[in-house]
C-alpha cells in the first residue's frame, strides 16, 4: 500500500470515516483495481495506525456496497466492474406489505441480549464484550409465515428490550428514540433451508430460501441495525429501479 495514505488522528472526522475514504481512493489505484488483492486487515490497521475493528468496519461498508469481495481463507479483492443498479428507495417490511394492500402479521416475537458474533461486531464497529439487543420475528400474512427476521441493534440506540415490538420497528426508533433510519445497504443470496428455518417457515429441509442482509444507517451514516431476513423462495420478489447516467 502506498504510504501516501495516512490517517489524521487530530482530525474531528471519525477514524472509520477517514479509513473508508482512503479505501475508496485505494481501490481506484491501478494495482488494486479490477480484482486486485488488498492488504489484510492486520497490515492495513498497522499502516494506518488504527484498530483492526476500525478498519474492518470500513471494509465491511465497501463489501456491502459491492465494491469489495471478501472470501474466507483467500482475502479481500476489489470487485470487478459489473452492471450496477441504483436503489432509489427502500421500505420496512410493514410498509412493503401495506403498499401492496396486505395486512402483515407477527407469528413470533423474541427479544434477548447476546454477545455479538464477528459479523455484528464488524458491522457496528464495537467490541465483543458489549452485549447487543437481538430481536427475532417470524412474520407473514394471515395464511401463514414466510419470513424469519433477526435484528441486532447498536447499543448507542438505547433500546431496553421492553418495547412493544408488535409496533413498526422504525416507528419505535424514530418516535421513542429519535433515531431515524435513513440508508439501507443490502446483500442478497440464496441457500438451502436448515432444519430450524424449515420449521419456522413451514417448508422442507433443503428447500431454497432467500437471505437478505441489511445494515441500516442513520443520517450521520452511523449503523443502527444489522438485519438478516430468511424468506420462502416463492414469496420474495426484489424490484430495482435503475437510472441511466448521462
Amino acid at each position: 500500500m502506498n504510504m501516501k495514505y495516512s490517517i489524521d488522528h487530530k482530525s474531528p472526522i471519525p477514524l472509520h470515516a477517514q479509513a473508508e475514504a482512503l479505501l475508496r481512493k485505494m481501490i481506484q489505484e491501478p494495482e488494486f483495481r479490477e480484482g486486485g488483492f488488498l492488504p489484510n486487515e492486520v497490515d492495513l490497521a498497522k499502516r494506518l495506525g488504527i484498530s483492526r475493528n476500525t478498519i474492518r468496519q470500513s471494509l465491511n461498508k465497501l463489501v456491502f456496497e459491492g465494491l469489495l469481495v471478501r472470501k474466507k481463507g483467500i482475502g479481500t479483492t476489489v470487485a470487478k466492474r459489473s452492471v450496477n443498479s441504483k436503489v432509489t428507495s427502500w421500505l420496512s417490511f410493514t410498509q412493503e406489505m401495506k403498499t401492496k394492500g396486505l395486512d402483515p402479521k407477527n407469528f413470533e416475537i423474541k427479544v434477548s441480549w447476546v454477545i455479538p458474533d464477528q459479523e455484528v461486531v464488524s458491522s457496528f464497529g464495537i467490541g465483543y464484550e458489549r452485549k447487543v439487543l437481538k430481536l427475532e420475528r417470524l412474520r407473514g400474512l394471515q395464511d401463514g409465515p414466510f419470513v424469519y427476521f433477526i435484528s441486532y441493534f447498536h447499543p448507542r440506540v438505547g433500546l431496553s428490550g421492553t418495547e412493544d415490538f408488535s409496533r413498526p420497528l422504525y416507528e419505535i426508533l424514530e418516535q421513542d428514540y429519535s433515531t431515524i433510519a435513513r440508508v439501507s445497504r443490502e446483500e442478497l443470496s440464496a441457500r438451502a433451508a436448515t432444519e430450524f428455518l424449515a420449521g419456522k417457515l413451514l417448508i422442507s429441509v433443503g428447500d431454497p430460501i432467500f437471505v437478505r442482509k441489511r445494515i441500516v444507517f442513520d443520517p450521520g451514516d452511523r449503523p443502527i441495525e444489522f438485519n438478516i431476513g430468511f424468506y420462502k423462495s416463492d414469496s420474495f420478489v426484489y424490484s430495482i429501479e435503475s437510472e441511466r447516467e448521462s
